[in-house]
């Protein structure tokens, strides 16, 4: 049997294709470090296009909604909307922060030094909790009898490890020092190479796109905006009502604590609002902070604090997520866990936030597609004898179509 050329071509290409992949596998550690060396040259470009995206969520708001062209007449003022929009993005941007530092920098040191300042307290009080939990245990008893906890201890304790472990600590620290300072450079750039994008955003959009209905068919390049259509509509949905969240659950905290007359309530507020920005884990890593910082305190109103903690984030989950943040990236509870779970293993923080939009945008395209077989495998066994019914199933899947379409776009 003669092959034709458009078969030869696929095999040929099937085959590079195979040894390709059989190549990279022989070379993993190759591989890997090459991989690892392109994403650190790229790296400002890649947090820069980051930055960005986060960003051009409220300027995007302040450029249509209150700049728009109902508010403004002037042919000037609407030419410079783009250049005011995006200073006042960043001006918010950066007064959020300072508001942030200039309450909790104080705070933190109103902390530490109440902290000090009860330690010689905290530690008997602790020792006499431990004792009465576990009263019949005798071998708790005697690691308590045997290990005195107090302060001059602890401190002891403290300088022999510092000493023992001098000079690793110290070439850690270099180390850590040199990554940061690699951190913040790469930031910078990022941050300039952010406002790049957002000045000229539509002119680089209108490029991307000049460039994909250069090599992609029509009905590729259809399809390919569609998907980039629904990745920027999942993760920007989900930014934004993470954020919103985050910052409601925040001042729920700062204000419950303040009632019930908790210890370091603008402190732990702060802190849970941040962490919340972390889906699903997020909340209760803010809660394990309040409870060491409230337990130096009083043991007994860390116990009032995980209460109030357990009140309040049940409503938050029942009245305020489904209201703000809701269906947006619509994933059912075990994928979002799923998510959380493989994206966190694989990139940490920055993975939990990334996979649970990416996971929703792969869940919905697998959706789509599984529907839309279904819908041809029915048509092929119906035939033609689905009689009057035949007119009826093809405008239903001409409808079913346009709603899928409507579905894919913004």
């Amino acid at each position: 049997m003669e092959l034709s050329k458009e078969t030869m071509k696929r095999i040929g290409t099937l085959i590079l294709f195979a040894a390709a992949v059989l190549t990279a596998v022989i070379h993993i550690d190759a591989v890997v470090q090459f991989i690892a060396f392109v994403l650190g040259v790229l790296s400002p470009f890649l947090i820069g296009s980051a930055i960005a995206f986060v960003l051009n969520l409220p300027m995007k708001f302040i450029e249509t909604k209150l700049l728009g062209d109902n508010r403004i007449k002037s042919r000037k003022m609407r030419a410079a909307r783009r250049p005011i929009s995006l200073i006042l993005t960043l001006l918010l941007v950066i007064g959020l922060f300072s508001l942030v530092i200039l309450v909790v920098v104080p705070e933190l040191v109103n902390t530490f030094t109440l902290m000090v300042e009860n330690i010689n307290e905290f530690i008997p009080t602790m020792k006499e909790w431990i004792l009465v939990i576990f009263k019949d245990n005798t071998d708790v008893q005697k690691w308590l009898n045997a290990h005195p906890l107090d302060v001059n201890t602890l401190l002891q304790k403290l300088v022999e490890f510092l000493q023992n472990g001098a000079g690793d600590f110290l070439s850690g620290t270099i180390s850590q020092v040199a990554g940061v300072i690699t951190g913040v450079v790469d930031f910078a750039m990022g941050f300039v190479f952010a406002c790049y994008i957002l000045a000229q955003k539509e002119r680089l959009a209108e490029q991307v796109r000049r460039l994909g209905q250069a090599v992609f068919s029509e009905r590729q390049y259809i399809r390919a905006e569609e998907i980039c259509a629904l990745f920027y509509k999942n993760f920007s949905s989900f930014i934004a009502g993470q954020c919103m969240d985050a910052a409601i659950l925040g001042v729920m905290f700062v204000v419950g604590m303040t009632i019930f007359r908790l210890p370091y309530a603008l402190l732990i507020g702060v802190v849970i609002g941040f962490t919340a920005l972390i889906p699903v884990l997020g909340a209760f890593i803010g809660c394990v902070v309040g409870i060491v910082l409230i337990l130096t305190v009083n043991p007994i109103q860390a116990v009032v604090f995980v209460i109030l903690f357990l009140v309040l984030q049940q409503l938050e989950e029942q009245f305020v997520y489904p209201h703000i943040v809701g269906n947006s990236v619509g994933l059912p509870a075990i994928w979002v866990m799923a998510a959380v779970i493989v994206g966190g293993g694989l990139m940490g923080i920055i993975g939990m936030l990334i996979f649970i939009p990416l996971v929703s945008v792969l869940y919905n395209l697998l959706r789509s597609w599984t529907y839309r077989r279904l819908e041809e495998k029915n048509a092929v066994n119906g035939g033609e004898s689905a009689g009057e019914n035949g007119d009826a199933a093809s405008r239903q899947k001409a409808e079913n179509e346009k709603q899928g379409r409507k579905r894919w776009m913004i």
